[in-house]
């Protein structure tokens, strides 16, 4: 199962790389789109579970990685708060 990374800019112009163990991952992401955070934490939990799915179908297990790298979403979106302005671009899926 190839994995793949998608890349993201937050708010405050970081960057991160994120991990996916299935490239179902494309269904859910564009190169250029720019989500809320609220919106990308859901699209990226969605689609990691997805991912994890996909493991499970292949090898019998979920795959914790995916688990992982939701949380570690979940966790830097959490700086940003509620706001309206704060917006999460899809710069690269390699």
């Amino acid at each position: 199962m190839p994995a793949i990374h998608f890349h993201v800019r937050w708010p405050d112009g970081s960057e991160d790389q994120c991990y996916s163990p299935s490239t179902v991952v494309k269904e859910y992401f564009q190169v250029g789109e720019r989500l809320s955070v609220d919106a990308f934490v859901e699209r990226a939990n969605t689609a990691l579970e997805a991912a994890s799915q996909r493991v499970e179908q292949k090898f019998g297990f979920f795959c914790s990685s995916a688990m992982d790298q939701s949380t570690v979403i979940k966790a830097k979106a959490q700086q940003f708060g509620n706001s309206p302005q704060g917006m999460v671009e899809i710069i690269r899926i390699d």
